[in-house]
């Protein structure tokens, strides 16, 4: 007896001593995340820009957490328990080691960063129950609970995904969804109804055998101070990345390729304190879109999109370099976009596109584009339109009418190889546009009759 109880209490010691040395060598070096300022040049009065750094913060790599090559239950456990970890440290980076990691999805809390390093790839699964339960999300300007972001964020402070590796979506399944059959188009109609009637969100389950709303990519939902660094992104289920009533980011040097539906490369969604710089695009639809909710969405919450910076970026494919709305209900203001370049070979729509509709009212204002390239367009390199409503035309009715005041709208310096004309501004006859100033704006050729198509608009001039 007295040798089993020697035995027990040798054991016992033996596992408290490993415990503790296994979570000394998880622990993250002393130290909090840094905030560092970033002063940024715009043509509006602009605060700085705070965001992370994480220089004295230790590093857990998932290895160590478990994490096994080609196992997707193990990676994704050992990833959310190395984010914790970091969390609860109050700083840490989150390292994915090189090789091809197969996971589900990935929810960022404070004070992680999560790191790839070079040869590092995160191939999420093609699984769509691997993206449940559902989260506080939004689809097309419209909250709601849905499938999960691929990388999710909600609610954080001091965030980062960094690195030179790769985050890389399977198609199979979101191709599918894509088409938008009758099933998807009925839950859009209800979902559309709930936020007239202000249904609480949290009772706006968009999850279901027919939905099928496709996540976003990345999601930064109501997050401050966010860093978005290095990496590349290879497709995406829907929009890629999605800033969402988030605050202070900067998001540089990323690569992304995305070719699905509805794959824009960027979609800023009442963000305010946005830089992004020397990135590029590769898109299946618009690359950057600004937005604002839809109505009545972005009338409740009031948040406008603002005070956004895009330069030294290029397009290889898309849609629009930028596009403003169309879902702008809480308004659009003070975005800044300066020497960016198309790829010769493309063909896209407009390198600015402002669009709305009589139902989003909003306001779009101070827009300011200068020092661009273009290549070869299929419309122009300005397009303003007021009556841009895709598949919701036919599918619900206006409820509450209201129009978008669009003002002072700046292009300088700007391109193109060829177009149906320089710029298209459709106004509506109660309330034109107002203030467009177009300086050494030019398209070599132009297909079409005139170099500018204009309806209901008030002072508008052109040097070129």
């Amino acid at each position: 007896m007295k040798t089993k109880l020697l035995h027990f209490f040798k054991l016992r010691n033996w596992l408290i001593v490993s415990t503790a040395l296994l979570l000394l060598s998880f622990q993250p070096a002393t130290g909090s995340v840094l905030i560092r300022q970033q002063v940024v040049q715009a043509p509006f009065k602009m605060r700085a820009i705070t965001t992370p750094d994480f220089a004295q913060c230790g590093k857990l790599s998932i290895t160590d957490f478990g994490a096994e090559k080609g196992d997707k239950v193990k990676t994704t456990a050992a990833i959310a328990k190395a984010i914790d970890m970091a969390n609860k440290a109050g700083g840490g980076v989150v390292v994915i080691p090189e090789g091809e990691w197969l996971t589900g999805a990935i929810h960022l809390k404070s004070n992680v960063n999560l790191h790839l390093e070079k040869g590092a790839v995160l191939l999420f699964s093609k699984d769509p129950k691997d993206y449940l339960p559902a989260v506080h999300s939004s689809w097309e300007g419209l909250e709601c609970y849905n499938y999960s972001p691929l990388i999710y964020a909600y609610q954080c402070k001091n965030i980062a995904i960094t690195g030179e590796g790769e985050i890389k979506a399977q198609m199979d399944v979101w191709k599918q969804w894509a088409g938008r059959p009758s099933g998807h188009m009925n839950s859009l109609k209800r979902l559309y109804y709930m936020a007239y009637e202000n249904v609480p969100v949290n009772q706006r389950m968009m999850v279901n055998d027919s939905a099928h709303f496709r996540p976003q990519f990345i999601q930064i939902n109501r997050c401050e101070n966010v860093l978005l660094n290095g990496f590349k992104i290879t497709n995406s289920p829907f929009w890629t990345v999605h800033l969402y009533l988030s605050k202070n980011i900067v998001m540089r040097n990323l690569n992304i390729y995305a070719h699905g539906h509805n794959n824009d490369g960027l979609d800023p969604e009442m963000c305010q304190n946005l830089l992004v710089e020397n990135c590029t695009f590769d898109q299946g639809d618009d690359a950057i879109a600004v937005k604002s909710g839809r109505a009545p969405e972005g009338w409740i919450l009031k948040t406008p999109s603002k005070n956004i910076v895009i330069r030294n970026c290029t397009m290889v494919n898309g849609h629009q370099l930028l596009a403003v709305g169309s879902e702008l209900s809480g308004g659009i203001e003070n975005v800044s976009v300066e020497n960016c370049r198309t790829s010769d070979s493309v063909k896209m729509f407009h390198l600015v596109f402002i669009k709305s509709n009589e139902r989003m009212g909003g306001y779009v204002k101070n827009i300011f584009v200068k020092n661009i390239t273009g290549g070869n367009m299929q419309y122009g390199v300005l397009g303003i339109e007021t009556d841009v409503l895709y598949q919701w035309k036919s599918l619900v009715p206006t409820l509450v009418r209201k129009l978008t005041p669009i003002s002072d709208i700046y292009l300088e310096n700007i391109g193109a190889k060829s177009g149906q004309f320089v710029s298209r501004i459709l106004g509506q006859p109660e309330l034109p546009i107002r203030n467009v100033h177009l300086k050494n704006v030019s398209v070599e050729q132009i297909r079409g009759n005139k170099k500018h198509i204009q309806e209901n608009i008030n002072n508008f001039d052109s040097d070129n």
